[in-house]
């Protein structure tokens, strides 16, 4: 359906040094595919299918990004994104949310919760990971001295 970049090559070094994606999605299937394929470029991934559990692992865990869908069975993304955004622990983690939503005024809800990107399901894959490269890129350049 959709061509992935090509996958990087890992030496024994960047194994270790393998940056950590969160994914809050509800869809198991979803969350499944979008995990392998982030995995593939080279990212470790972990996955929460609530909103307190994205939260909490986000806090303990401290990954480099979080991609947040919108629907989730407890609460919707835009709680979520605004408790990561409020929170001196998580404030820093950029977030891109993901969601299938048609309403108009979602895009605009999003950046005001705080997101780094808002991408529209059904989403390019490649589109998402450059998406996400450069989210990390920007994070990276504010922690510079």
């Amino acid at each position: 359906m959709f061509d992935l970049l090509k996958q990087p090559e890992l030496d024994s070094q960047d194994a270790g040094e393998r940056e950590t994606i969160l994914i809050v999605d509800d869809d198991e299937a979803m969350a499944d595919v979008l995990s392998r394929r982030l995995r593939q470029q080279g990212f470790e991934t972990v996955t929460a299918d609530t909103g307190a559990s994205g939260v909490a692992v986000a806090q303990s865990l401290e990954p480099a990004l979080i991609v947040l869908d919108l629907r989730l069975p407890d609460t919707d993304g835009f709680t979520v994104c605004q408790r990561l955004v409020d929170s001196p622990v998580t404030c820093h983690i950029p977030v891109i949310i993901l969601s299938g939503m048609e309403r108009p005024d979602i895009i605009r809800r999003s950046r005001a919760a705080g997101c780094s990107f808002f991408v529209r399901k059904p989403y390019d894959p490649n589109a998402l990971l450059v998406l996400i490269r450069q989210a990390l890129d920007e994070r990276k350049a504010w922690a510079e001295p």
